[in-house]
């Protein structure tokens, strides 16, 4: 459509072309929120609302002053962004002012000039991942375009934090591995030497190695990495 490809064309690019494993997860957040600003310009600060355990919570903000406002929301769960991700619809709150829903979210942004509110789920064809929060500083500030422009945005922000999170996920699952298998090398070895210093079995050499760390109160591959750089210190020397 003739309006997204003015509106969000910049916007969308600079997503598309974002290298993940260049930066980390904070980086492609803080990304998302400044080219949020270039698609939808009637926006003045914006706040990205992900899940952390049971709650919502502020995974970036543009501006400090978006603490108390998210933080209003995400503690009485209740407000825009909380009502996007749940249920993941646009969620448009024309202004701030006066009496009607999210009363305690509502007296917050009104606190901090925050007088109209656009909360975007952001869900790439499955469950939603989050809400982008927009955040104006008049009434009435964003418009039907804006509204449309910022769905298209979301979307394709949502695509960009899905592929995100599933790489440092797998990263981090690799880490995780490549250091369990280095542990477990570790401990064959620590048992190798005590097996050939004591004549213990494999399992009563094992047993030892435990009952040691329960004794120090240090992990058992921690026991078992000093057992090997003794038994290399001690054959260089």
């Amino acid at each position: 459509m003739e309006w997204e490809s003015k509106v969000n064309q910049h916007s969308l690019t600079a997503l598309s072309v974002h290298l993940i494993g260049r930066s980390p997860m904070s980086n492609t957040l803080m990304l998302v929120c400044h080219e949020a600003r270039r698609a939808v310009p009637s926006a003045r600060y914006v706040s990205i609302s992900m899940p952390k355990g049971r709650r919502l919570t502020s995974s970036v903000l543009s501006d400090e002053k978006l603490q108390e406002i998210d933080r209003a929301q995400h503690a009485s769960d209740d407000g825009p962004c909380v009502a996007a991700y749940r249920t993941g619809e646009t969620v448009f709150l024309p202004s701030t002012c006066g009496s009607g829903p999210y009363p305690e979210f509502r007296s917050a942004a009104f606190r901090h000039g925050v007088l109209s509110v656009l909360s975007l789920p952001m869900h790439p064809g499955g469950d939603v991942l989050g809400a982008l929060n927009l955040y104006a500083e008049s009434e009435h500030a964003f418009t039907i375009t804006d509204i449309e422009s910022g769905e298209v945005f979301a979307a394709q922000a949502g695509v960009l934090v899905a592929n995100a999170q599933a790489y440092w996920e797998a990263q981090s699952l690799a880490e995780h591995l490549a250091q369990a298998m280095a542990s477990r090398a570790e401990i064959e070895q620590a048992k190798g030497i005590i097996m050939s210093a004591t004549g213990l079995s494999p399992d009563e050499a094992f047993d030892q190695l435990r009952e040691q760390s329960q004794h120090e109160n240090v992990k058992v591959r921690e026991i078992a990495a000093e057992i090997v750089r003794r038994a290399q210190r001690a054959r260089r020397s």
